[in-house]
């Protein structure tokens, strides 16, 4: 193997194993999207929310305390987070409280509560949504499908790879090459998904809801004082895409590389190979063998002359 299909095969490997464990972090973790609620600030206009949402103040300061529409929290693929700590008291709580929803202890000690996709859908609860709420699902489910998917060819790709190193086999390399950029579309698919979604509940849904993103619905208050920002996983997600475009890119160099190098050492080995052409003998006058196979007749004896 030589100089150039070695450097650019380690390179390929090396961005592919970075891309799959990026994308692998952004997909398991919850800081997709930070939504910063002004909870101090809404709490001095409950008077204009009242008119907003058309309620009395008992009803707005129970939504205050229950739905998770007025708290700071981060949002990733499958959960809704609550940073902070979780108070029985209305006024210290960063945390939802009530039933609205259901909160548990995450493995990174914050409160967060699992984002429903309706699998299974056993209260028949899809039914009742409208076609943009169902537009908004069946995108959700496609959105992490296509992960799903991108992450299986990343797993085909690296065996097609290591066969391909093993062997140093340009052709293996190439299908690695491909199966990368296959996986590449597919997560690059999923992010746009996820863009979708967004554009869906903020543009699209005007459902009233007490705990979705349906920003159409909110009063203005709420809307004036949420501020959304786009957090690590979500960068983290779009280099882990982008390197994967990289390393299918490299791996094609590399399988150029490795055949350039065969070629260049078949070229090298012929120079070693001499013609051999076969030869006719001349006929000779005395058979194959030479005038020394035929008797002839012969004047004297190495032993000496015999007398009779």
């Amino acid at each position: 193997m030589g100089f150039c299909s070695a450097v650019t095969l380690a390179f390929a490997t090396i961005f592919s194993l970075v891309a799959v464990a990026l994308l692998a972090i952004a997909f398991s973790t919850d800081n997709w999207i930070t939504i910063t609620v002004k909870r101090n600030v809404l709490k001095d206009k409950i008077s204009i929310l009242e008119n907003q949402l058309g309620k009395e103040q008992n009803e707005v300061e129970l939504d205050m305390k229950e739905s998770p529409l007025y708290f700071t929290r981060t949002r990733g693929l499958f959960r809704e987070c609550y940073p902070g700590e979780k108070s029985e008291d209305p006024e210290k709580t960063s945390s939802p409280l009530g039933e609205r929803v259901v909160l548990y202890m995450s493995p990174v000690e914050t409160w967060c509560r699992n984002l429903d996709y309706y699998i299974p859908d056993e209260k028949d609860v899809t039914k009742t949504l409208g076609k943009e709420e169902m537009t908004r699902i069946h995108m959700s489910r496609a959105m992490v499908a296509l992960f799903i998917v991108g992450f299986f060819f990343m797993f085909v790709s690296f065996t097609a790879g290591i066969r391909g190193c093993w062997k140093t086999s340009p052709s293996n390399i190439t299908a690695s090459a491909i199966l990368m950029l296959i996986a590449c579309l597919f997560s690059a698919g999923g992010m746009g998904l996820w863009h979708g979604v967004e554009h869906w509940e903020r543009n699209k849904i005007t459902t009233k809801s007490d705990t979705e993103l349906f920003t159409q619905s909110w009063p203005e208050e709420l809307y004036k004082n949420s501020e959304f920002k786009y957090e690590w996983s979500y960068i983290v997600s779009w280099i882990g895409v982008g390197l994967a475009l990289i390393s299918s890119i490299l791996f094609s160099l590399a399988a150029v590389c490795i055949r350039t190098d065969k070629e260049r050492e078949d070229a090298m080995n012929m120079q070693y190979l001499m013609p051999v052409y076969h030869q006719k003998q001349q006929a000779q006058p005395y058979g194959p063998y030479g005038y020394a196979a035929y008797p002839g007749p012969y004047y004297g004896s190495q032993y000496g002359p015999y007398n009779y």
